[in-house]
């Protein structure tokens, strides 16, 4: 039986185990700007390609929207990235999936690396004309795909083990 955390330092220690409000709004944020930025990547990536072809541009669209998102998720991920560093979250100490911890704190990891990383070489990229910078960024676009699948099926994974992880997620813990 779970009780309700009374005293301050009862409370410290169960907010540990869950996410604040603005960590769930970041994390939702970033869900969103990935996802359309995914639909305008290919738009972009034509628009790319035509320009270095010399060829005459008249649909800059979708490039400024993906810088514009691109540009978004990055402000969103160094502000999410601070908000962790100043209030971590830990593993429930009574999981019994440790190496499912693990995994998931990799994951988590691998996601702010990737999303801090890609924005940067996408301007590099676009600004220098460099297809080696594209290449990169596109690479990880797939990379970002792969981790994506790994997080979600970590969640499937956690509910058929009866464990509803994703209510960290939804629901903010109490005080925060």
């Amino acid at each position: 039986m779970t009780t309700t955390p009374t005293t301050p330092s009862e409370r410290s220690a169960h907010a540990r185990h869950g996410y604040s409000s603005l960590q769930i709004a970041f994390h939702w944020s970033v869900v969103v700007l990935v996802v359309a930025n995914w639909f305008v990547g290919q738009g972009m990536s034509e628009v790319f390609e035509a320009r270095e072809a010399g060829e005459p541009l008249t649909q800059w669209g979708p490039a400024f929207v993906h810088i514009a998102l691109g540009i978004a998720i990055f402000g969103t991920m160094v502000a999410r990235l601070l908000t962790r560093l100043n209030r971590p979250v830990q593993t429930a100490p009574d999981s019994k999936h440790k190496i499912m911890a693990l995994l998931g704190k990799i994951n988590h990891w691998a996601f702010y690396a990737v999303l801090l990383v890609m924005p940067p070489l996408g301007l590099i990229a676009w600004f220098t004309g460099s297809e080696a910078f594209g290449g990169l960024h596109s690479l990880l676009a797939w990379v970002l795909v792969l981790l994506i699948a790994a997080h979600l099926g970590g969640v499937i994974v956690h509910l058929i083990l009866g464990e509803n992880i994703l209510r960290r997620m939804v629901r903010p813990t109490a005080g925060s």
